[in-house]
């Protein structure tokens, strides 16, 4: 059996989003026959990279099952999919800590295995963070 070939495409064909904006996209899975998979899951949600605990949150969530019509298929057509952006957390690269944000989407066949496709994006635009090191001494005493 080959390795299922997924495919998730944002309509705005850009990096960052805005909070409150409408994420939409559409999604297709290939390469395998769509009597093999047992279920779907897409969501959009955000974790953390970097020291300490790592955390992660769902903010949109849909699951598709073999016992849904909706599954088999059509699921070698596009699939769309939409959700209204939250306000926080932003999407932020921290020295210690990164907060990102991923369209996800997990396969699970009857065999038991399991697939994972992601589509990365920004939420909101905060600036990268700075070592102290890379400041200028200049900038440290005449903060303006």
């Amino acid at each position: 059996m080959h390795e299922p070939l997924i495919s998730i495409v944002l309509d705005k064909h850009q990096l960052v989003h805005q909070p409150g904006e409408m994420l939409r996209g559409e999604y297709q899975i290939d390469a395998i026959d769509p009597a093999e998979i047992r279920a779907v899951e897409l969501s959009v949600l955000w974790y953390t990279e970097g020291k300490g605990e790592e955390d992660l949150s769902v903010h949109y969530f849909e699951r598709l099952t073999a016992d849904e019509h909706t599954v088999g298929g059509g699921l070698h057509e596009l699939r769309r999919f939409q959700t209204e952006l939250p306000n926080s957390p932003l999407s932020y690269e921290g020295l210690l800590v990164k907060i990102r944000w991923c369209v996800r989407l997990r396969i699970f066949l009857r065999s038991g295995r399991e697939y994972i496709g992601e589509r990365s994006f920004q939420l909101g635009e905060v600036p990268y963070a700075q070592s102290v090191a890379a400041i200028s001494p200049a900038a440290l005493s005449n903060p303006s």
